[in-house]
């Protein structure tokens, strides 16, 4: 554990340093792009929070490679240096986006290149547990449902970042969950080196948000922008396939057959809210018979401020909701039993449900009519000008 609080400590570390001096030169070079429509906030803000976030973890792989307990997954496989290219290259693809706004197809192109650069050196899901059997794929369809599925996940990351904190505190919450769990199966199953990868990325990503999130968080001085989006998404894809892909439920020794499902349910359950948002965002733009890719307003961080939402609000409500579902699943596997997971899925929901149907504008509105809390109005200056 201790080699973990090292790489957590330094990728923190040098995220936050690096995102006060690119927050800096971005200030300095006037780097801060217009207001677009779809966007929420009012002011020209920095969008290359990303590049301070890579850096923090380019600065963990150094770290991680000098300590014993990763020096097997970088010395007995080549996905660690895979890993390391594919960050590298969504990172310019991404920042030449923040700077230039790509056109999407030439961001598609990179995404799949740089997933299918990770299945090609073996990151991939190779296996899917059908009861006690493993179902085993053709090298073609295991290498491009992989890439398929990755390039999914960085996409649903991405298109959910439009608040201020919402990715970074997402991806904090859903990989410290995830992180907890590849904890609990070294303990059941002994050091796997899939799951001790999954383990040192998943505890990268929440290292690298927690380092930017002081400087994202409502209002932001800086954006993580599509540079530091999509890396999450590709970091939190590669974990998740790390475990998904390679392990074998029935290994584990379960009582409960839900419990022996975990590897796959626990990654859908962490992204479920962006993976929703996704789904209906594509949906939604296929029936207008416009591109997939196209921007709108009508993602669901945009339908909660329509609500009445404040922004800090509605980040609370994806906060809870990933909470909830994540931890909800992660006690089906640590307690083998449903009843504390199910009391904690009806509490939890019930309290979301609280949170999202009482907006904070209307509580005011509807305490200020009963007069219990004075408004603030505006008196319109009726006098004509001499």
């Amino acid at each position: 554990m201790l080699s973990y609080l090292i790489v957590a400590v330094v990728a923190t570390a040098v995220t936050a340093i690096a995102s006060y001096f690119v927050l800096r030169l971005s200030r300095k070079y006037n780097l801060a792009p217009a207001v677009r429509e779809r966007d929420v906030h009012d002011t020209p803000t920095p969008r290359l929070g990303g590049v301070a976030m890579f850096a923090g973890m380019l600065a963990a792989f150094a770290t991680g490679a000098l300590l014993p307990e990763f020096r097997q997954i970088y010395a007995e496989s080549t996905e660690m240096w895979a890993l390391a290219g594919a960050c590298a290259l969504i990172a310019v693809i991404g920042i030449l986006d923040d700077l230039l706004d790509l056109d999407w197809m030439v961001k598609l192109g990179a995404q799949f290149v740089a997933t299918g650069l990770l299945a090609w050196n073996g990151l991939q899901i190779v296996s899917l547990p059908v009861g006690d059997t493993l179902i085993v794929g053709s090298a073609v369809w295991n290498f491009v449902i992989t890439v398929v599925l990755m390039t999914v996940v960085m996409n649903a990351v991405n298109f959910v970042d439009g608040l201020d904190g919402l990715v970074a505190g997402v991806a904090i919450i859903a990989n410290a969950v995830f992180f907890v769990y590849t904890m609990l199966l070294h303990d059941r199953i002994g050091r796997v080196d899939a799951v001790t990868l999954a383990s040192f990325i998943a505890c990268i990503v929440v290292a690298v948000c927690a380092g930017f999130l002081p400087y994202n968080w409502h209002r932001a001085k800086m954006f993580m922008g599509d540079t530091g989006a999509l890396l999450v998404g590709l970091l939190m894809a590669a974990s998740t396939v790390s475990v998904t892909g390679k392990l074998n439920p029935a290994a584990l020794d379960q009582k409960l057959v839900l419990a022996s499902y975990i590897p796959i349910i626990l990654p859908i359950a962490v992204l479920a809210l962006p993976l929703a948002d996704f789904a209906l965002a594509v949906f939604r733009r296929l029936r207008a018979g416009q591109s997939p890719f196209t921007a709108d307003r009508l993602h669901l961080h945009h339908r909660l401020l329509n609500m009445g939402h404040s922004p800090v609000q509605a980040v609370v409500v994806f906060y809870l909701g990933t909470a909830v579902l994540s931890t909800a699943v992660l006690l089906v596997f640590t307690l083998q039993s449903y009843t504390i997971p199910l009391i904690v899925l009806i509490v939890g929901g019930m309290v979301c449900a609280m949170v999202l149907l009482m907006p904070i504008a209307r509580v005011r509105t509807a305490i200020a009519r009963r007069s219990l809390l004075a408004l603030t109005l505006r008196v319109p200056n009726d006098r004509s000008p001499e």
